[in-house]
């Protein structure tokens, strides 16, 4: 019986390991390695894009929050805001898809049989671009994956996700 009992609270346990991954949050930077990061000391940010379905991520508020938090994670790096032309253009934009995931879990007698269980998911994916105005090529861009089954959730984790993308710049070559 305590055999038993072991390989099923093993099981229990692998299969939370592996769920907490799932709803991390994922920062992946690229950059021209050609480009002195140092050259550019003001920014501004020109577009935003949120696309969702949904009414709590698909607004101008939306656009907005992800702007002033992009520009106030900018001034902390030391970058000034431009009102008119600037050394870098920011752009984003904002993505949700819903979904469904397929977790199988171990069950029945022993351990043997299957439990499938159909999980709702949305991603939630933000992409920030800035562009050198003067050759109007892109020079850095973060992609940050949320996993968040709530869009009114995933709304409170942008600010995170714009401050762990830019807590990458500039590149470290």
């Amino acid at each position: 019986m305590t055999r038993i009992r072991a390989r099923y609270l093993a099981a229990i346990g692998s299969a939370l390991l592996l769920a907490v991954p799932v709803f991390a949050q994922n920062v992946t930077t690229d950059f021209d390695e050609s480009v002195d990061f140092k050259k550019f000391r003001t920014f501004a940010v020109r577009e935003g894009e949120v696309k969702s379905q949904s009414p709590a991520l698909n607004s101008d508020l939306t656009k907005k929050r992800i702007a002033a938090e992009i520009e106030k994670a900018l001034v902390a790096k030391g970058l000034k805001p431009a009102t008119g032309s600037a050394d870098l253009n920011v752009f984003f934009n904002l993505g949700a898809q819903r979904g469904t995931d397929t977790e199988v879990y171990p069950a029945g007698w022993r351990g043997r049989a299957r439990r499938v269980v159909k999980v709702p998911n949305a991603q939630g994916t933000m992409v920030i671009d800035m562009r050198d105005p003067s050759t109007r090529s892109l020079v850095w861009r973060a992609v940050i994956n949320e996993d968040e089954p709530n869009p009114a959730k995933l709304a409170d984790k942008l600010d995170d996700m714009v401050k762990k993308a830019i807590k990458e710049y500039p590149p470290k070559k």
